[in-house]
């Protein structure tokens, strides 16, 4: 008797499909089932308003985990900097692939790095965290909020796509999603995390089940097959700060952890949003399970918080 292919569910966009279809076609090989893609249209796809006027955090993700519980997708597959840190009931992460490029990028006109974009050069992101940071790193620029999908982006940036506006010297996207869209080629500079800190989770998916289905069966293996327990420790590590600070994806704040056999370390960053104000902290640990992680996390943020970082921008303060 045949089976059910596992509907695995996604955005629209071009880079959500692409990222998906990799995880479907992974989990497939793994569990050794058919699987079929489902699209399903979010806010943050039909609203073109700027992230933190239509509720930042989760404006990507509500819409793929309804489809979850409604049971009309058996897995959604997420950017998993988009996801909210707290807890969704019923649901479970049930694997976090390998992690790729965790970089911001910028593709400037002319092959123009950050040093060498012109005073008064109009760079585009729809990011606060990488706008504070862009305005950290060279007060002069002009800043400007965008929307829309990488092609979109991309064509705002004078020259870089034949036909489109050009009106902007340069976009910050990251470097994760152009290399899965095969676009690295637009790339001027891969900008240092010692410059702009990336987002947490950046570079990481996340593959999002039903928690009753990552309990057994066919799927249950495979995502666990799937997981990475790297790129897991370094995301819990990451969320944990930011759920500390009660912080989304419209606070100017970024994060990076990494692991060796002996250690997790954690830095992070804290900006106003004018990025005239920058507060960068650290810390590790040598407890390298998902308690451990979590719980630098926590020190960290709150680390950050006794020394004054919720008078730069809106943060927890309990």
């Amino acid at each position: 008797m045949a089976h059910s292919p596992v509907l695995i569910g996604t955005r629209g966009s071009a880079l959500a499909v692409t990222q998906t279809t990799t995880v479907a076609n992974a989990l497939s090989e793994l569990g050794g089932f058919d699987v079929e893609l489902v699209r399903v249209r979010t806010e943050g796809d039909i609203n073109r308003a700027a992230l933190s006027q239509i509720g930042g955090t989760g404006v990507f993700v509500a819409a793929l985990r309804d489809s979850l519980l409604r049971g009309d997708c058996d897995v959604a597959v997420h950017s998993l900097k988009d996801l909210p840190t707290g807890a969704a009931d019923g649901l479970t992460i049930g694997a976090i692939p390998g992690r790729v490029d965790v970089r911001d990028a910028l593709c400037a006109r002319d092959g123009l790095t950050l040093a060498q974009l012109p005073e008064g050069a109009r760079v585009g992101t729809g990011s606060p965290r990488r706008a504070a940071q862009l305005r950290a790193a060279r007060p002069d620029l002009e800043v400007v909020d965008i929307r829309g999908n990488v092609d979109t982006r991309l064509g705002r940036v004078a020259g870089l796509v034949e036909g489109a506006p050009g009106d902007l010297d340069a976009v910050v996207l990251a470097a994760a999603g152009l290399a899965r869209l095969g676009r690295l080629e637009m790339v001027s500079e891969f900008l240092d995390p010692s410059v702009m800190l990336p987002a947490p989770g950046q570079g990481a998916l996340a593959v999002e089940c039903r928690t009753a289905d990552a309990a057994e069966g066919p799927l249950s293996r495979a995502l666990a097959a799937y997981d990475n327990n790297a790129a897991r420790l370094t995301v819990t590590a990451e969320r944990a700060l930011l759920n500390r600070l009660e912080a989304g994806c419209t606070a100017p704040i970024g994060a990076l952890a990494t692991v060796t056999e002996v250690r997790l370390h954690l830095e992070a960053v804290v900006c106003s949003d004018d990025g005239a104000k920058v507060m960068l902290r650290s810390a590790a640990t040598a407890e390298l399970d998902e308690d451990g992680a979590r719980a630098l996390g926590v020190r960290l943020a709150e680390d950050l918080l006794a020394a004054g970082a919720a008078s730069l921008t809106d943060l927890a303060v309990s």
